[in-house]
């Protein structure tokens, strides 16, 4: 086996090992701007320009990843968003 075969294979492993999740945050008909920025903001430490592009792109987009982790750090700020009344998900 060549150094470099060995290499990406450690590669392709250490890749496997650190899969990351990301939280989608889904476009509603009910909450407002400010309130999905401000919860963006206190519950997922986003500054007010990331706050205020996500919640722009939800809305346009239907859509938008508001924060990539691993699953154990994402599930409680999924968890609140979802208690604040906002559709999220972890994918």
């Amino acid at each position: 086996m060549s150094t470099i075969e060995k290499f990406q294979e450690e590669l392709d492993v250490l890749v496997q090992e650190t899969r990351e999740h990301e939280i989608i945050l889904y476009n509603d008909d009910v909450n407002t701007f400010d309130f999905v920025i401000d919860s963006l903001i206190n519950v997922c430490d986003h500054t007010v320009e990331q706050a205020e592009q996500c919640t722009i792109l939800v809305h346009y987009k239907g859509k938008c990843a508001v924060k990539t982790g691993e699953y154990k750090e994402l599930e409680p700020r999924c968890t609140k968003l979802l208690e604040l009344g906002l559709s999220a998900e972890i994918v």
